[in-house]
């Protein structure tokens, strides 16, 4: 077996299951899980029925490029959503079977593990599909902590020149899971600069793009700040979204990359063998999601409901700040963010997840010790439950208000 599988650390949740092993919760309460990302708002009718309607194509091998039609409705909701120049859809865009698996794969694609200790570098707390990327590829994973007295800013000047110029390939996430931070345009500047100066590729996780408050400040994209350097090509840049959480469709499996053509072909070329085309009746349905906003703007609705509800519930008791954007509170605890959570779902059935499940030491320092993630993907009801419980539990286990 390949040897660097060793090197891979149980996934977040595997090792939440291992956390409440032996912990029986309330039996009368019923459960409330706020620890997955996982949308649960309702799949809206017209994605279903344009699934079900192209049904035929499940007759017909699909594309690694995938279809006209696709390419183009994504190059144009590119353009729309970011103010771009024209994408060209059939070098600049290709389909990909949910973010998840196109993150991992582009690592695969991009490293050079014959150079000395190649690295790619994640942010930190992370998606640990980073890491596992890395590691497989034959790099070594660094960290750049995000942290709150930072503004959860990458701190780049944490890593020596000779460690960046080792660099190979970024990770970096905007908005931020689990943070919520958004990269601002000074931000991307720098990552721009720092990867002409080292010769890496970035590679920006965009899935939480489309969840955000203001609906007149949507958050700036890596596309958009490239073209507003003056970064027309998008030299060394690829971004990654998704369908998943903007239009609540996580087992569609369904996102896109987009960016620098040169890039893109050879990952194109490594799919090609990868395996990971979409079906044609998936495509289809991908298509009527990306041509619709009103069901996206509804589902920001939802989500902004949500977070006015449950701040003031929370806040006596875990203090909270609204995130820049996606859907995740990146709650403080008066303990070890393990010992709460396990505490937390023996008292009242609920299930947020340990900060530390999501972070590595670096530099000294674990960025996630002493929070949680608390996901708002139930129903409204389910969340002001869920708040409440939590603050009932904190004001008893440690006398808040």
């Amino acid at each position: 077996m390949n040897p660097r599988l060793d090197l891979l650390q149980p996934y977040p949740f595997e090792r939440l299951r291992q956390l409440f092993a032996g912990v029986e919760p309330p039996a009368g309460l019923r459960p409330v899980r706020l620890s997955i990302g996982e949308p649960q708002h309702a799949t809206p009718a017209f994605i279903q029925e344009a699934l079900v309607m192209n049904l035929r194509g499940l007759s017909a091998y699909p594309t690694t490029a995938g279809g006209d039609a696709l390419r183009e409705t994504i190059a144009a909701w590119l353009t729309q959503r970011y103010a771009l120049a024209p994408i060209d859809p059939a070098h600049e865009v290709l389909p990909v079977c949910g973010s998840r698996e196109a993150l991992f794969a582009f690592a695969q694609a991009v490293v050079d593990a014959s150079a000395a200790k190649p690295l790619v570098v994640c942010p930190n707390p992370f998606y640990q599909i980073y890491e596992g990327a890395a590691l497989l590829s034959g790099a070594e994973p660094v960290f750049l902590n995000q942290l709150p007295e930072n503004d959860f800013g990458l701190d780049l000047d944490s890593l020596s020149a000779d460690e960046w110029s080792r660099v190979q390939l970024m990770f970096v996430c905007s908005p931020g899971n689990p943070t919520g931070k958004v990269l601002q345009l000074e931000d991307w500047k720098r990552l721009f600069e720092y990867a002409d100066r080292y010769g890496f590729v970035i590679a920006a996780d965009e899935c939480y793009s489309e969840i955000y408050f203001d609906e007149g400040k949507p958050p700036l994209g890596a596309l958009e700040a490239a073209k507003a350097l003056g970064r027309t090509g998008y030299e060394r840049l690829v971004v990654f979204s998704s369908l998943s959480k903007r239009s609540n469709v996580p087992g569609l499996r369904s996102g896109f990359v987009a960016g620098d053509r040169a890039v893109l072909k050879q990952f194109l070329l490594y799919r090609t063998y990868h395996g990971c085309a979409m079906s044609l009746p998936v495509q289809a349905a991908s298509v009527a999601a990306w041509r619709d906003e009103t069901h996206v703007r509804d589902n920001r609705t939802l989500y902004r409901e949500k977070f006015a509800a449950l701040k003031p519930v929370l806040d006596p008791a875990l203090p909270v700040q609204l995130p820049d954007a996606g859907f995740y509170f990146w709650a403080r605890t008066p303990i070890d963010d393990r010992e709460f959570a396990r505490e937390l779902f023996a008292a009242t059935h609920v299930t947020v997840l340990p900060g530390q499940f999501l972070s590595r030491e670096s530099r000294g320092v674990n960025p996630g010790a002493g929070f949680v993630r608390i996901a708002l993907v139930a129903s409204h009801e389910e969340c002001i439950e869920a708040a409440q419980r939590i603050a009932s539990f904190v004001a008893r286990r440690f006398g808040a208000a």
